[in-house]
């Protein structure tokens, strides 16, 4: 398991930007979130953000919305 460094304890880290919080332990949205951090220097800008607890719903709270990664021209199923 792989997490941004400053943020080893953390799962779930929030991105200020956009309102999103990502989940570390799931593979695509840490790729997501880490290639963000690093193209888009989020934390040099102070965008990232985690939670206390270390949960989803606590970051639903603060007004955060779930990473949703997967294929963006994925069909939909009728």
């Amino acid at each position: 398991m792989t997490r941004l460094r400053r943020f080893e304890e953390h799962r779930f880290v929030g991105s200020r930007d956009n309102m999103v919080v990502y989940d570390c332990d799931d593979e695509a949205q840490f790729a997501e979130l880490a290639e963000r951090v690093n193209e888009e220097k989020l934390e040099e800008r102070n965008m990232l953000s985690t939670f206390g607890p270390d949960s989803l719903a606590e970051a639903a709270n603060r007004g955060f919305r779930s990473a949703s990664v997967g294929p963006k021209d994925a069909p939909q199923e009728s």
